[in-house]
């Protein structure tokens, strides 16, 4: 009964994280049509739960709202759920964590609206949309029967370390995630964006290739690596078009589909190489240790071999 439990929990947290990609999609339209500054008041619009027209950029921006009040509600539902049937003090933090960044993040976007400065505060809504995603993506890891299994731990002797070259690719993706909200929203220009799309790639190629070689027989780690590389790989030619829709519509007097289909699907694309980053660190912290560590688990002795 437990098991089953925990399934469904697993299940509801999936749904939750495909949520946060509606919410995601949904204030990259916003951004896109230039809708932003389209209702004036929060938390109502124009002094109404709901507006009195949907027209033009309001439409963008109530549907928005909508779908973060969607998202908003299953975390508190998420979160509530995790603290009843959980027993790993972990799962609570980052259930209560997620719920918190919700709720950060809502009123940030209301501080976007009725702010002076949308540069800065756009940009920081964007920022921690990412990280709010990242912390529903982990714990649905987290949650995931395949984590809580007994799994072996293989021996990484390499140095540096998957899990250190996994983590840091990680870290460099949020920066160029920073940098292209800078950007989008007006705060930096684009060179600092592309210099961190160039230390992206690096990282990325580096992290992949060490997995697959160290560790190319277990599954998962290959499905990571997989996903890794894919989301890179749209995400660069979308980078490319979305910065060529930027320029062709520079004297346009309102956003064209191409403009917005690219960048909003940049975005998003962008959210994702995120996610699978982290995925594949996760995994590689779940099923291998470095060398030098002195944890009782169990060791493969032959880890290009091994499978899980």
């Amino acid at each position: 009964m437990a098991s089953e439990q925990n399934r469904w929990l697993y299940r509801f947290s999936v749904i939750t994280s495909l949520s946060i990609v509606l919410l995601l999609i949904a204030g990259g339209l916003v951004t896109s049509n230039n809708a932003g500054d389209s209702v004036p008041d929060w938390p109502l619009a124009y002094h109404h739960l709901i507006p009195p027209h949907l027209i033009g950029g309001i439409r963008f921006e109530y549907g928005h709202r909508v779908v973060a009040g969607l998202v908003a509600v299953l975390t508190l539902i998420l979160a509530v759920w995790i603290q009843a049937r959980e027993k790993r003090p972990l799962a609570w933090k980052l259930g209560w964590t997620a719920l918190g960044l919700v709720v950060a993040q809502a009123v940030l976007g209301g501080i976007r609206v009725l702010d002076g400065y949308p540069a800065i505060t756009a940009t920081a809504h964007a920022i921690l949309a990412q990280i709010f995603f990242l912390t529903v993506v982990g714990l649905t890891i987290y949650l995931s029967p395949w984590w809580r299994r007994d799994l072996e731990l293989h021996q990484d002797a390499s140095s540096p370390s998957v899990r250190s070259l996994t983590a840091w690719t990680t870290a460099v993706i949020f920066v160029q995630l920073i940098l292209g909200a800078c950007f989008r929203h007006g705060a930096l220009g684009i060179m600092p964006h592309m210099i961190g799309a160039a230390a992206v790639a690096v990282m990325v190629v580096w992290a992949g290739r060490a997995v697959k070689k160290r560790f190319g027989a277990i599954r998962q780690l290959r499905t990571g690596v997989a996903l890794l590389h894919s989301f890179f790989g749209v995400q660069i030619l979308l980078g490319g078009a979305a910065y060529w829709a930027v320029l062709a519509a520079a004297d346009d007097a309102q956003p064209t589909f191409t403009y917005v289909s690219l960048t909003v699907a940049h975005v998003l694309f962008g959210a994702l190489l995120f996610a699978s980053s982290l995925l594949l660190t996760l995994l590689c912290f779940r099923v291998t240790r470095p060398a030098h560590s002195t944890a009782a688990e169990p060791v493969s002795a032959s880890p290009q071999k091994a499978s899980v």
